[in-house]
């Protein structure tokens, strides 16, 4: 297919680079593409950014069927921008669609898409320290209809947005929240998709953690409620008696890039790591044997982020004295150095763009 361009006539004004917020600003452009039964994915399109028009009966309204993706273009000090691992996160796109009746894409040709769009938009990948460009492909259900089945048709688009640190607190240490009343997934959901309402059943708990003056959430099992599962933007690690544990892939966990990509540099740097169940208790118990040397997030939003303390019911604990680790910082130096180009990519992560 032929990806058409209609640039904009009306540029908006970029944002100072080094006053980014995140999810907030958004380019001159996007790419659209639509599907139908008797056509299949058609009508590519890069054009500017505006509305999308919808029926009210627009089926992912009604019953959210949608999914989508989160990944980021980076600027390295020579003006080259690069991508991070652009195949996996289109590949994980594939796998949410099939999981919600959404017709598959050609990854190679999204790819392609992808690189497209942002050359056109090579201007608005920030360059001041450790910003970037937040990149948001999604599907959604387009059928105006009011009953319970998969929709016939479907629009994708790439919507583009400069962003600086995802947590105010920059990469510094971050408060969780265990909580025992709300699950966010069950296994045979749809908690290993990235689909719309996994974030929607996360929010009453999300709402109540920050009015305890907690930044996330750490979900346990939605069966039993005592296994740690993941945190509501991002997986979760723990660093216990010097092994590197993250919570293993269930059918309720979202496989993240940056979860794997820690997994795959651990293993290169011969860490003992392991994916296993852990429970909320063993993390208390390691946490009073002071065993609990680490505890940190992993995202593409944040890269790592650091967790300086955790509530669990009445108890709250401090964890590394509330500073950053050694861990953490290491994997965040690593990948970030990736990214931005500061580093050798032993790992064949890096995707050019321009």
């Amino acid at each position: 297919m032929q990806i058409t361009v209609a640039e904009t006539k009306q540029r908006k004004s970029k944002p100072d680079d080094s006053n980014l917020g995140f999810g907030t600003i958004f380019t001159d452009h996007m790419f659209n593409m639509d599907y139908a039964p008797e056509k299949g994915w058609h009508n590519p399109r890069i054009e500017p950014y505006s509305p999308i028009i919808m029926d009210p009966a627009t089926m992912v309204l009604h019953y959210g069927q949608g999914v989508f993706e989160g990944l980021k273009a980076y600027k390295t000090a020579s003006g080259n921008i690069q991508l991070f691992r652009p195949e996996d996160n289109i590949k994980r796109l594939n796998r949410s669609a099939r999981r919600l009746c959404i017709p598959e894409v050609d990854e190679a040709f999204l790819l392609d898409a992808l690189k497209q769009l942002i050359g056109v938009e090579k201007d608005w990948v920030p360059g001041a320290p450790e910003t970037s460009l937040y990149i948001r492909p999604t599907i959604i259900a387009t059928d105006p209809f009011l009953g319970v089945r998969a929709s016939h048709t479907y629009r994708l688009f790439i919507i583009l947005s400069p962003v600086g640190a995802y947590y105010p607190e920059g990469f510094n240490p971050v408060k969780i929240w265990v909580t025992k009343d709300y699950v966010r997934a069950v296994r045979g959901g749809v908690g290993e998709a990235k689909t719309l309402g996994n974030y929607a059943a996360s929010l009453l708990a999300g709402d109540e953690a920050h009015k305890e003056g907690y930044t996330q959430v750490l979900w346990l099992d939605g069966v039993e409620k005592k296994y740690l599962e993941e945190v509501g933007s991002m997986n979760i690690f723990f660093v216990i008696d010097g092994e590197l544990i993250t919570p293993s892939l269930n059918g309720s966990i979202l496989p993240g890039i940056t979860r794997n990509s820690v997994i795959q540099l651990a293993k290169l740097w011969d860490m003992k790591i392991s994916e296993r169940l852990i429970s909320i208790d063993e993390l208390v118990q390691a946490h009073a044997g002071g065993k609990l040397d680490e505890i940190f997030g992993s995202g593409t939003a944040a890269v790592i982020s650091p967790v300086g303390e955790i509530k669990s019911g009445d108890q709250i604990f401090t964890v590394g004295g509330g500073e950053v680790g050694p861990m953490a910082k290491k994997f965040y130096s690593a990948i970030t150095d990736i990214q931005y180009g500061r580093a050798e990519d032993p790992m064949g992560w890096v995707e050019p763009v321009a």
